[in-house]
């Protein structure tokens, strides 16, 4: 898809940023402006905060850096890695202290929770100048830097669910083709069975137990939560459907119980089990090694397609003083990274950019990415709503008593309907409606 960015910006993003801080309770509003894809203003060094610290990004995020940097010479990127535990903790602080970074990473479902607390710059006149817009990225990511009628967010990159299979041990069942529905996995599974093997470990963890669940509930016709947020519907009779699929593959054999955490990703690899639904950061588990394994989009169990996903995206923090010229700067950066993000793949996560995913030399080079891509039509993400993360830790723990017997599943998910209800109430109390 071709980007709708234009050489011919009319109004210097400075300009707008200096109307956008003022707002937000100060500024420096600085005196340099974009023009195309360049900040053109007097040098600035700016601060980039993100929670890349493991697997092949700790490597690519400063190769990317050292490149913007050669390639600007009125700019220069300061790269600040820390654990994304530590971004939540003290970033909203340095924010109000005028400490925090000139650009930023979040996961999709804090975006909200930021704005609310005028954390976040609004990004509506940066964004229209970098020419973006939703058609630019798949469906539903950009809307969810949408907050309050304001923008906030571009999206950097998204990591949906899959199914890994390792053919090793489907072999011992006879099986050849990773299954693609509910009477072809269902059929896999006895098979397996039949032969001694346990097909897919389930969890009752966030990694990977949570993500199934949400996708099998948005394939049974269900939602997390009311079209504002205000109530959760995970108990809904989809909800039910989507933890007994987990249950029973327990109850009946295919699962063993009580999986540990990581457990099922560590019995593919040890040919323990044939299937695990895992991210797309899989892909790039060097692990796997010479083990024979395919990767395929999630079976459908339900009525409809649907996959989790997972999303990152920039933002541009409201430091207390925050110099125009330093977040007009953070724009023209983002832009850049987003351009040259083909590489990003190395790290196990699509880039957002429609532009990059559909570069032939993506998939050229990361051939496993491509059930991932088409995955993208129909994935669900996280939502978006200040302080939802505390009312989604609560389907966690309903899925985890439901697979450990503690609880039916119908039980485990109106007990946490009616925690996660109380929460909500509370996060309108907190962040107003």
């Amino acid at each position: 898809m071709t980007s709708r960015f234009s050489r011919g910006v009319g109004f210097g993003l400075a300009g707008a940023l200096a109307l956008a801080l003022t707002a937000c309770g100060g500024s420096n509003a600085g005196t340099g402006g974009v023009s195309g894809e360049e900040y053109d203003g007097p040098a600035v060094d700016i601060t980039f905060w993100h929670g890349w610290t493991g697997g092949a990004a700790p490597t690519i995020v400063p190769k990317l850096i050292d490149q913007f940097n050669a390639e600007h010479e009125n700019i220069t990127v300061k790269n600040v890695p820390q654990e994304w535990a530590d971004i939540a903790s003290k970033m909203p602080l340095a924010i109000k202290a005028g400490k925090g970074p000139d650009v930023a990473v979040l996961h999709g479902d804090d975006l909200a929770t930021y704005a609310a607390q005028n954390l976040l710059q609004p990004a509506d006149e940066i964004i229209d100048g970098l020419g973006y817009g939703e058609d630019d990225f798949p469906p539903e990511v950009f809307e969810m830097g949408d907050f309050r009628d304001a923008q906030y967010a571009v999206p950097w990159s998204v990591t949906p669910l899959g199914l890994f299979a390792n053919k090793e041990v489907m072999a011992e069942a006879d099986l050849t083709e990773v299954p693609t529905d509910r009477e072809g996995y269902l059929e896999a599974l006895d098979a397996l069975k039949a032969a001694g093997v346990k097909g897919e470990w389930v969890d009752g963890y966030v990694f990977t137990g949570t993500f199934e669940f949400q996708s099998l509930l948005w394939q049974f016709g269900g939602d997390l939560y009311d079209d504002d947020v205000e109530e959760a519907t995970f108990n809904s009779e989809a909800g039910v459907k989507a933890l007994t699929w987990m249950t029973d593959l327990v109850d009946k054999g295919y699962s063993p119980a009580n999986v540990a955490q990581d457990g099922n990703i560590k019995a593919l690899l040890a040919g323990d089990t044939a299937f695990n639904w895992n991210g797309v950061w899989q892909t790039t588990n060097t692990a796997f090694g010479d083990l024979e394994w395919e990767a395929a989009p999630v079976p459908q169990i339900g009525d409809e397609k649907a996959v989790w996903s997972s999303s990152t995206h920039w933002v541009f923090p409201a430091n207390k003083g925050q110099d125009a010229d330093k977040t007009s700067a953070a724009a023209t950066f983002v832009k850049w990274m987003n351009d040259n993000s083909l590489g990003w793949a190395e790290t196990g996560e699509l880039p957002a950019a429609n532009t990059v995913r559909e570069d032939p030399e993506l998939l050229s080079t990361y051939p496993n990415l491509e059930p991932f891509m088409e995955e993208l039509e129909y994935a669900h993400y996280e939502t978006v709503s200040p302080g939802i993360n505390e009312a989604n830790a609560l389907i966690t723990t309903a899925i985890n008593e439901a697979l450990t017997g503690k609880k039916s599943p119908q039980q485990a998910l109106d007990d946490a309907k009616a925690k996660a209800d109380k929460i909500l109430e509370q996060n309108r109390e907190k962040y107003g409606d």
